[in-house]
């Protein structure tokens, strides 16, 4: 089956602008045009962001689309893999954002516009763990790229998050895989996308 529609999930207090999130929009848009692209800017509520989510892929066909996320984007990608059961790509996932982000409830900036300002709320911790798949067998095949330079989550955990998956674990890099570039043609590949 082609690849017709890709979700990108962008990370905490991250964006669609993220520099991940622009390169493979520029890359799918030059290369792959047929694919229908979607990269919401997701609210701090994960019920909230949950449930943007769903009802945008409501009808999406489940066979041929699939959803690449970015640090606490790939575990929103892990629990859209389970609920459309579809191809799934993380990139430095954040694999337990409920013990990880509760020392960050606040008030809290934007990356991408420090403007921007959000409240990270005590019971958003409680909505991660409702979302959270580690239990769960993967519904569709996974790929998991992993930088184990990363400076804001352990590349271990992250490796032993996803078992199944097509793991490439990349030595030294950062939390933001600077050389994202390199892995176009893999994730071309792991999409079937010629």
């Amino acid at each position: 089956m082609t690849l017709t529609h890709l979700l990108y999930l962008h990370g905490f207090r991250s964006s669609p602008r993220s520099a991940k999130s622009r390169r493979l929009y520029e890359h799918m848009a030059g290369r792959h045009s047929q694919v229908r692209w979607w990269s919401p800017q997701l609210p701090p509520s994960p019920r909230e962001a949950a449930a943007l989510i769903a009802d945008g892929i409501a009808n999406w066909p489940r066979e041929t689309m699939a959803v690449v996320g970015s640090s606490l984007g790939g575990f929103y990608a892990s629990w859209v893999a389970q609920l459309a059961r579809c191809k799934s790509i993380m990139l430095n996932p954040a694999v337990n954002p409920a013990r990880d982000l509760e020392k960050y409830i606040g008030e809290l900036t934007a990356w991408h516009d420090p403007e921007e300002r959000f409240f990270f709320r005590p019971e958003y911790v409680d909505e991660l763990r409702t979302l959270d798949t580690r239990s769960m067998t993967p519904a569709a095949p996974e790929l998991v790229i992993i930088a184990q330079g990363d400076e804001v989550l352990n590349w271990r955990e992250m490796s032993q998050r996803y078992p199944h998956a097509l793991q490439i674990v990349q030595e030294g890099g950062d939390h933001a895989l600077s050389n994202f570039e390199e892995y176009l043609p893999r994730i071309d590949e792991f999409l079937g996308l010629k």
